[in-house]
């Protein structure tokens, strides 16, 4: 396991892990800088990059919650370890006994760059972001990948009493966490240990719509593809196509959800498309907009909170380490009212 303090120049050069560029810039098309130490094997199929806080190949009876940081489009796993960490470490007791994870979904040019073995898996550039399958070496889904951590953590022999299950995400991430969040199948080996699961969307760009209604409808009417996976429920990956989107919002209305939301993330969103336009102006309005098509579906109350971030914008450490922030990865006390 890297010392944390190898990435200390990392730190200081971190600008919210998850500022992403236009659509058309393309900085993600650059390797990555760093390469996570731990190695996780998917079903026989590849291996998956990921940081630790702990060694898990031994058993780990002090941990009673595991926090899964997802990282966006820049793949920086490096960076939102760190954020996990300092989030961690804000939480003060409350975080001593969370193993953080923050897992790498590799691309093709990384494996290049940093010469890394061929069972090393790799996806398109955005194509993980979805759920679709990876490229080499064999096709794994990114949320297969997902699957395998959690069957790990329900593993009674080296978790005898981990309670909860946290997976987290910031912009990029937190739209990862939300499409899993409908589609992820690894909930249920947690749940046979009686593992409590909790997804925390944090200042997402968009969301996975059940319907074919957006808060802008005009601009959805004139957007060809607005309703595709991964903003809608058309075109879905392999991964999904075993449940009807009826099956899948059933799935997700049941799920502990959390909209973390900063009250001043108003700019326009990273997200410019017209499938991300007809979601809102900016990630604050398309989070709440969501939130409430969702409460007005005829399934019932979904399992959901939404809890505003007063004061704080798009900056994923503010973000995690405000009260409500902790409270969503910790159970931390001191988050005010939901919205």
């Amino acid at each position: 396991m890297r010392a944390l303090s190898s990435m200390a120049a990392v730190a200081l050069m971190l600008v919210c892990g998850c500022a992403l560029a236009a659509e058309d810039e393309a900085p993600n098309h650059k390797p990555v800088k760093v390469v996570a130490d731990a190695r996780l094997s998917v079903g026989g199929k590849g291996l998956l990059p990921l940081y630790l806080s702990n060694d898990w190949s031994m058993p780990l009876p002090a941990i009673s919650r595991a926090v899964i940081v997802l990282h966006g489009r820049l793949r920086n796993a490096d960076e939102y370890y760190i954020s996990a960490h300092t989030a961690q470490v804000a939480a003060g007791d409350d975080g001593k006994s969370a193993l953080m994870i923050a897992p790498q979904f590799l691309a093709e040019v990384d494996i290049d760059a940093h010469k890394l073995p061929a069972d090393t898996l790799r996806w398109s550039l955005v194509g993980w972001e979805g759920g679709e399958a990876a490229l080499a070496p064999n096709p794994v889904s990114s949320f297969e990948a997902l699957d395998a951590i959690l069957a790990r953590l329900s593993d009674r022999r080296i978790f005898p009493n981990l309670k909860q299950v946290v997976i987290a995400g910031h912009s990029g991430g937190g739209q990862v966490t939300q499409r899993y969040a409908i589609a992820g199948k690894g909930e249920a080996a947690l749940s046979r240990q009686h593992i409590e699961v909790r997804y925390v969307v944090a200042n997402s760009s968009s969301y996975a719509y059940f319907s074919g209604e957006r808060p802008v409808q005009a601009i959805a009417a004139s957007c060809q593809g607005y309703n595709v996976w991964k903003y809608g429920m058309d075109g879905r990956p392999p991964y999904l196509a075993d449940a009807t989107p009826a099956a899948l919002e059933q799935r997700y209305v049941e799920r502990d959800v959390i909209y973390l939301l900063g009250t001043l993330d108003t700019k326009p969103a990273a997200d410019k498309s017209c499938m991300g336009e007809a979601q809102g102006p900016n990630r604050y309005v398309r989070g709440h907009a969501y939130a409430d098509a969702m409460a007005k579906r005829s399934h019932g109350a979904p399992n959901h909170r939404v809890w505003d971030v007063a004061g704080i914008g798009h900056d994923v450490d503010k973000m995690l380490t405000s009260k409500c922030g902790l409270a969503a990865l910790f159970d931390s006390p001191g988050c005010g009212a939901e919205r």
